[in-house]
């Protein structure tokens, strides 16, 4: 991972049916960066904004307001069709349903060939072959099964055949869209393994978005925590994992099960409130220890900063 931030999201918001009464604040005034290499995970409930964040950055919706700036250029000032096909290039999306978001038409060489073929990355169709054999081989796919149709693979196949497509047009930033949640718990750890060894081997940049915070913690450098369309806390995994303050954080947290009767006959679930969000402070993402933002107000800085370090000395 290096010190190089690649995308730079600053005041993101997204709301839909603007002005009207049944008006949604999806993403509501929300700031993170992620370094070139890195891997930054956002969590939380769903319908908490997670995934619109990603469609927005990756201009599926039209932001609000706000700025994503990709590599120094804002997107949205992104007009040229070849700035624009660059920028398609340079950012790939893995979805979350693995069945859906494959033409049940396409043969799966001409599935994960569609941007190979878009981009003119291949001069010849042995070419074009020889990519998508080799893209198969990477994700564990046996390239003989490349003409088959969608419906004749498992959940896990699918979801590796997006994986394929995604990285035939040698992107440098994929946001990975809950990628394991429709997937049997066996399968998950398989894809988060090969997401990994991609990343080291591509030197892939991710926006991993889940709600699972353990795996999360498993795949990420650093966390965010969203609800409600707010980013609530964003820290390193271990400290968000470990030492995570905000009161919404810990009802996440004490939500994870462990493989251990003892503990889980005791485990209490803390119920978060979200009164505390609409109690009409003035909130904004504040350094409470250094790398470590929780969603605050000014008189709350010294209360967050007391919990962190009782957690600390335990």
């Amino acid at each position: 991972m290096s010190n190089k931030i690649l995308l730079d999201v600053k005041g993101l918001k997204q709301y839909f049916n603007v002005g009207r009464p049944d008006e949604v604040k999806a993403v509501d005034d929300i700031s993170f960066h992620i370094y070139e290499g890195e891997t930054f995970g956002l969590v939380g409930e769903s319908g908490s904004g997670k995934s619109t964040t990603g469609r927005t950055i990756i201009r599926l919706n039209e932001r609000t307001d706000g700025e994503i700036l990709f590599d120094g250029t804002d997107v949205a000032a992104i007009k040229s069709r070849s700035d624009l096909e660059k920028f398609r290039r340079d950012v790939q999306m893995i979805f979350q349903d693995p069945y859906a978001s494959l033409n049940p038409r396409m043969k799966v060489n001409d599935i994960i060939a569609e941007g190979i073929d878009i981009n003119g990355l291949a001069s010849s169709k042995e070419e074009r072959m020889k990519r998508v054999t080799d893209l198969l081989r990477t994700v564990g796919l046996d390239p003989n099964h490349g003409t088959r149709y969608p419906h004749e693979f498992s959940g896990g196949q699918r979801q590796r055949i997006g994986i394929a497509r995604a990285l035939a047009v040698e992107p440098r930033f994929i946001i990975c869209d809950e990628p394991i949640s429709a997937l049997d718990v066996s399968i998950q750890a398989q894809v988060v393994n090969l997401l990994q060894d991609l990343q080291a081997e591509h030197n892939l940049t991710y926006l991993f978005i889940a709600h699972d915070l353990s795996m999360v913690k498993h795949i990420s450098d650093r966390i965010g925590v969203m609800h409600g369309g707010k980013l609530l806390e964003v820290g390193t995994s271990d400290e968000i994992y470990n030492h995570g303050v905000h009161p919404y954080t810990e009802s996440l947290l004490s939500a994870i099960p462990l493989p251990d009767p003892d503990y889980e006959r005791s485990r209490k679930r803390i119920k978060y409130k979200d009164d505390v969000e609409h109690d009409g402070k003035t909130r904004s993402l504040k350094e409470i220890t250094e790398g470590h933002y929780v969603y605050a107000s000014d008189d709350e800085v010294d209360f967050y900063r007391e919990k962190i370090a009782k957690s600390k000395a335990k």
